[in-house]
């Protein structure tokens, strides 16, 4: 019996997209390289992480990184909390039995240096703290990585709420017009008045000292006061697309409201919204981070760039990596966003014309 798989088919315009995409090399390495970092952060356990990948413990398997937290009797040490690894693994040494361990075998929130002095440390490659530890003993490479896919998870949701309000809302408005348009332009510009800084300062007062907002709190603040402009772009887009004749021959056809304004109106305006995602994620990375940094954002158990950044700037002139590290890494990605959503509008803005190389 022979199975056949569906196969990924992109019709010729697409195809020229693409190939167009490909030729401006700032926007295409760009995405290359976020794309790899992405990658990066969604195996960080793999590379950075205080557990052991593989455990070869007499003759059995244990894979702790995804799998059960194993106190140490489960490998003859007598104590019932979970193993350190790295001790473990010189336990280990001159026997049958040997742990694998990460590149990085530290975790983003963990006091590398126990029983020492809290003190910023330099980039020691011996002890694999490739970028030095932080005032409280935490590898830096650990919490930029950990931070970077926090970021991700607080853009990628920030984008899906955001668009999904302000581009419903926005094609309601623009397909129905009349006295609904009206009331809901009312409501948005009484709801772009509320300061949003001060209601980020009272939910924070609100939350106990030393705990901080979670990042779905924050992550509702921000989008309940960010969907306004796509909602406006939606609306125009709507009104335009509106009087075109396959809209009115849906119409006649007797098509329903919401196949019209999902099915047929909304397709026609994606390739434009698309252009919008690299700046949107560049602007919630960069929020994210101020927020942080005010310390009006995540919690201190989270890793975040922000805090990064707030807390290394009192050790800047003795340990100047502390705040330099994250605050390139935070110039480097919003760049690069930057660069591809250029590249996006080139490729999709028929107006624009492509720069060949």
């Amino acid at each position: 019996m022979r199975f056949a798989f569906p196969s990924l088919r992109l019709n010729p315009l697409t195809r020229k997209k693409l190939l167009r995409f490909r030729q401006i090399r700032r926007g295409y390495v760009s995405f290359l390289i976020l794309c790899g970092l992405i990658g990066l952060s969604a195996v960080a356990e793999v590379l950075v992480n205080h557990r052991a990948l593989v455990v070869h413990y007499e003759g059995r398997w244990y894979f702790p990184t995804y799998g059960a937290i194993h106190p140490g009797r489960d490998f003859g040490l007598p104590y019932d909390y979970e193993v350190n690894y790295r001790d473990l693994k010189a336990q280990f040494a001159g026997t049958a039995n040997w742990v694998l361990l990460p590149p990085v075998p530290y975790s983003p929130v963990e006091n590398c240096y126990r029983n020492e002095t809290f003190k910023p440390r330099p980039p020691d490659w011996s002890k694999r703290h490739f970028l030095g530890t932080d005032q409280i003993n935490r590898d830096i490479l650990a919490r930029l990585l950990y931070g970077f896919r926090t970021a991700l998870i607080f853009a990628g949701c920030f984008i899906v709420l955001t668009y999904l309000i302000g581009i419903t809302l926005g094609c309601l408005m623009g397909y129905f017009g009349g006295w609904f348009d009206l009331f809901v332009q009312r409501l948005i510009e009484i709801w772009s008045n509320v300061p949003f800084l001060f209601v980020v300062i009272i939910v924070a007062s609100v939350v106990p000292a030393g705990v901080g907002m979670s990042l779905g709190i924050l992550l509702a603040i921000v989008v309940l006061f960010s969907w306004t402009g796509m909602t406006y772009y939606m609306r125009s887009a709507t009104y335009r697309e509106k009087a075109r004749d396959y809209v009115h021959a849906a119409q006649v056809l007797g098509a329903p409201t919401h196949r019209i304004i999902f099915s047929h109106i909304l397709p026609n305006t994606l390739s434009t919204i698309v252009t919008f995602v690299p700046f949107t994620v560049a602007g919630a990375i960069s929020s994210l981070t101020a927020r942080d940094f005010l310390g009006l954002g995540a919690p201190p158990s989270v890793p975040s760039w922000g805090t990064m950044i707030s807390e290394g700037r009192t050790y800047i002139r003795e340990a100047a990596w502390l705040p330099v590290v994250p605050g390139c890494a935070i110039a480097i990605t919003v760049l690069g966003l930057n660069l591809m959503g250029d590249g996006l509008r080139d490729v999709l803005d028929p107006r624009l014309k492509i720069e060949q190389g």
